[in-house]
């Protein structure tokens, strides 16, 4: 498989992310790895799901209060990885992260199923716990709060959107000739260019 050299990364992106929804052998093509680094700059890894993606940027949802939460508050900015292994294939991108809108947080809170809706009031995410019971205890007790009825989307709970400033394509190649060509943002363009791999 080759790079093709299109103009727009967001195309690109979108012919590879067709390619891996298609592809059998990736049980999880919406994986993304996101690193963020905190104000004393110490950087920090974690696999998260993409839920949306657009020429705006690229969404993922969670605890405002959890680690990664934390240190996009403090310091917006982060970069995601993909990477999918069958196909050779990764994309880096790094950008300025901005929260999405109420709307958009309640309209995707919605959509979840309900078991996954309580369990974003019953984890403290990141924090300490005494042990596995403990979750489950504040699981029961936020089902029986809410009982039936609708659960609303938690204060501390929302998404981000990456807005990339730079995205890079990487395709495997035969004895370590990858293939690499990154796209920086340039005013309301891009700019494009190939990079020993």
């Amino acid at each position: 498989m080759s790079i093709r050299e299109l103009e727009d990364p967001f195309e690109q992106f979108g012919g590879w992310y067709a390619d891996v929804r298609a592809e059998p052998a990736i049980t999880e093509p919406t994986a993304v790895c996101v690193a963020t680094a905190g104000t004393d700059g110490l950087p920090a890894a974690r696999m998260v799901l993409l839920k949306a993606w657009d020429r705006d940027g690229f969404v993922f949802y969670t605890n405002y209060e959890s680690d990664k939460g934390r240190d996009l508050l403090g310091n917006p900015q982060a970069a995601l990885l993909f990477y999918w292994m069958p196909l050779g294939r990764q994309v880096r991108i790094q950008g300025q992260v901005e929260q999405v809108t109420a709307d958009e947080a309640d309209a995707y809170f919605a959509s979840r199923a309900r078991d996954s809706q309580i369990g974003a009031w019953a984890s403290r995410q990141s924090r300490p716990m005494k042990g596995r019971y403990e979750l489950e205890k504040r699981a029961a007790e936020f089902a029986l709060k809410f009982n039936v009825g609708r659960v609303p989307r938690p204060d501390h709970w929302s998404g981000f959107r990456v807005v990339p400033q730079r995205m890079e394509f990487w395709q495997e190649g035969r004895f370590r000739l990858h293939q690499r060509l990154v796209y920086l943002r340039d005013g309301a363009g891009w700019t494009r260019q190939w990079l020993f791999p």
